[in-house]
């Protein structure tokens, strides 16, 4: 079957085609030029299923890199044109359909694993070809020492032909003779290196070894060293090279010559140093990148004791913002200038700014008096960041959250240290931002458990971890239990048992409060039937009532009526039996929509409770068209009456609320009743029933029975 000509064969066909007339040129094979097309096809192949792989896998790229050398590709122009095709048609020829920005990105990574990958064969071959050369001399030499008439020619051409430099030097240091290859690798004369001493071939990087492996070399207590090594040439620039050195000895077993191949790594050591800079940088502000930055900060943590540190973790506030309206290209042009601006507050020996990704930077500081200089590099960046930023005819206001860790090192890690400025960074941000803000373990540990409440949230409705306990609701004029509020805990395997302020806040953050909510509505009605089967009605005949608090997720949830609605069929309660507590908050200011489901609740039966009435500012007349049957007083209305005399001021505002109230045909609870004076103070003030530390705490649904019984054999 024969690929069309726009499908991806076709596609991949012509990407190697370009490939093989780019690097053809340059390579030395006896292979025609379609010949060689077809050693690429699959290298091509390999790259392109690379690109589009679900995970990256750098080592396909090596791997191509390394078949460019069993190719015969050795050439660097054929790695730099291959590099270039990579990146010119890679993403266009098998790209298609994907994410560009992403399939840039992993060309570009690609194109790193093919350049380590060719530099590795590269190297593997020709130490190799080193040692094949170096063992070729040896026996030469040996040979010379023999019958040196009949091996002058073969090693002379060993020794000219050489792809490598070679020198011999005497025990001395006294340079002999030196070949074509290391005379082109130096850029000077014969003359000018046989009269340098290979003791005076020193450099400023030469490892400690270097000269000791030496000694012991001219020496004879070793046949042959290894190294990495720097030279200066004449005319001041530097050779990189793969050094080894070989002892000669006389047939007498005694040693008399040294033997040197060389092989030039400069071209690769300037690559793997620009690969290096790629991978420790930030492509678009040229700062230290994550990478980086860990680097240098697990080894600052790691200087031992004595030594203290001092980091400053910006995030810039509103970021998003500027991206959404101006684009994103204006949003790179204000994180070059923000980088700018910081690298200019950063300047001091021990200090050093890094991106971390998008919008945050970080910035750290080493000495003995880190305390100060911390706070000094945090109000330098803040200033910093006063003057706006002109781009695109626009003068942008730039703000910042810093978070701010300093301390000894070698008590906590990298990544303990990074999390704390995160986190500090945050509450800075919480705190209004453009401000910077000191760490706090307290407020870490706070924020490291709000985090671990929050993941383990979603699998605890379903390990069954949360119960309810239940408060009665008395009726203040004849103390009989009318009721309950629900009140979920959640028994937690670490913290025990948490009340509902450690984890709603967090379920509705993450959405779980909707499961959550309904979970809680089904076991409180359940119970609330288990109560009419075992007790029957309550007083009046009307049946004991459980209140079950929504929050303003489930208020807007779609499904908020029809749940409630098969609950209550599943379940067989009456609709009257069930009040719903909203809070006054979450209805200031609410529409029609918002409304609907509470109106649908409330011509069903279902009771609707204002919750923590007076604390939301709302206006009295909105009461009117809200469709709640009950108003709750907050507690912080009855403080005053725990003590005889009440505070005035408080009865006459508990007093204008009852009569209103009871003028709009509403009951008025009272929460938070913890003395007899309060309870006896609100029932004369005309409020309907009660639920406090006065009556019972929050328990098991056999304890709101208990006080039940109680009323009705009083």
């Amino acid at each position: 079957m024969i690929a069309e000509p726009d499908g991806p064969e076709g596609r991949l066909r012509r990407l190697t085609t370009i490939w093989s007339r780019a690097v053809f040129p340059v390579t030395s094979t006896s292979l025609t030029r379609p010949e060689f097309e077809e050693q690429l096809l699959p290298l091509a192949g390999r790259l392109s299923r690379a690109l589009r792989a679900r995970a990256f896998d750098a080592g396909e790229g090596e791997a191509v890199g390394a078949a460019l050398v069993d190719a015969h590709c050795t050439a660097p122009e054929a790695l730099s044109r291959s590099l270039d095709c990579v990146d010119a048609y890679l993403v266009l020829y098998c790209g298609e359909g994907g994410d560009q920005e992403d399939l840039r990105a992993r060309s570009a990574r690609l194109q790193h694993a093919m350049a380590a990958g060719f530099a590795r064969a590269l190297r593997e071959r020709t130490l190799a070809e080193q040692e094949a050369i170096a063992q070729a001399a040896l026996r030469a030499q040996g040979v010379v020492a023999q019958a040196l008439h009949t091996s002058e020619a073969r090693f002379r051409a060993v020794f000219e032909g050489a792809a490598i430099g070679i020198g011999i030097a005497d025990l001395e240091g006294n340079v002999l003779q030196v070949n074509g290859a290391l005379l082109r690798m130096f850029g000077g004369s014969e003359q000018s290196l046989r009269l340098r001493n290979v003791r005076d071939w020193t450099h400023a990087d030469d490892a400690p070894q270097v000269w000791r492996l030496y000694e012991e070399l001219v020496r004879g207590e070793r046949e042959h060293y290894h190294v990495e090594k720097a030279f200066y040439r004449p005319d001041g620039t530097v050779l990189w090279t793969n050094l080894t050195v070989s002892l000669l000895r006389d047939p007498d077993g005694n040693p008399q010559y040294q033997l040197a191949l060389m092989e030039d790594t400069t071209e690769r050591r300037l690559l793997n140093l620009r690969l290096r800079y790629e991978a420790t940088h930030d492509a678009l502000t040229g700062l230290p990148n994550r990478t980086l930055f860990f680097e240098r900060l697990e080894k600052t943590l790691n200087a031992g004791d004595g030594h203290r540190f001092g980091l400053c973790y910006l995030d810039l506030d509103g970021f998003k913002t500027i991206n959404d309206s101006l684009g994103h290209a204006a949003g790179d042009r204000l994180l070059v200038e923000v980088a700018d601006r910081l690298q200019a507050c950063a300047t001091a020996p021990g200090e050093m700014v890094a991106r971390l990704g998008g919008d945050e930077f970080v910035a750290l500081t080493t000495g003995p008096d880190t305390e100060r200089e911390v706070d000094e590099l945090a109000s330098r960046i803040m200033n910093a960041l006063v003057a706006p930023i002109r781009i695109e005819g626009r003068e942008l206001t730039v703000r910042g959250s810093i978070g701010v860790v300093e301390g000894p090192v070698g008590e906590r890690s990298a990544a303990e240290v990074l999390r704390s400025a995160d986190i500090t960074m945050y509450r800075a941000k919480s705190a209004g931002g453009n401000r910077f803000e000191l760490a706090d373990p307290e407020a870490d540990a706070r924020a490291i458990t709000r985090h671990g409440l929050t993941t383990a949230l979603p699998t605890a409705l379903d390990r069954g971890e949360f119960f309810i306990e239940y408060q009665p609701l008395v009726h203040l004029g004849d103390g009989s239990v009318r009721g309950a509020e629900a009140l979920v805990r959640w028994l937690h395997p670490q913290h025990g048992v948490l009340g509902p302020d450690r984890f709603i806040p967090l379920a509705e953050h993450t959405g779980l409060i909707v499961p959550l909510g309904r979970w809680v509505m089904e076991q409180s009605v359940r119970q609330a039937r288990e109560w009419r089967e075992r007790y029957g009605d309550g007083n009046e005949g009307r049946p004991l009532r459980i209140n079950v608090n929504l929050s303003p997720c489930q208020l807007t949830h779609p499904g908020l009526v029809q749940d409630t609605v098969d609950i209550l069929e599943r379940t067989g309660v009456s609709p009257d039996a069930l009040c719903l507590e909203v809070t006054e908050s979450a209805l200031i200011g609410a529409d029609d929509d918002l409304l609907k489901p509470l109106r649908r609740l409330a011509e069903m039966g279902v009771d609707i409770a204002l919750d923590d009435f007076g604390t939301g500012y709302s206006n009295l007349a909105n009461l009117r068209r809200l469709p709640v049957s009950v108003l709750k007083l907050d507690r912080s209305f009855t403080q005053g009456m725990q003590q005889f005399p009440a505070d005035p001021v408080d009865l006459k505002i508990v007093e204008g609320i009852v009569a209103l109230a009871h003028s709009l045909d509403l009951a008025v609870t009272v929460e938070g009743v913890e003395t007899g004076a309060q309870a006896e103070q609100l029932r004369i003030l005309g409020c309907d029933t009660a639920q406090g530390w006065y009556y019972a705490r929050p328990g098991p649904p056999d304890r709101l029975h208990e006080l039940a019984l109680a009323d009705a054999t009083s």
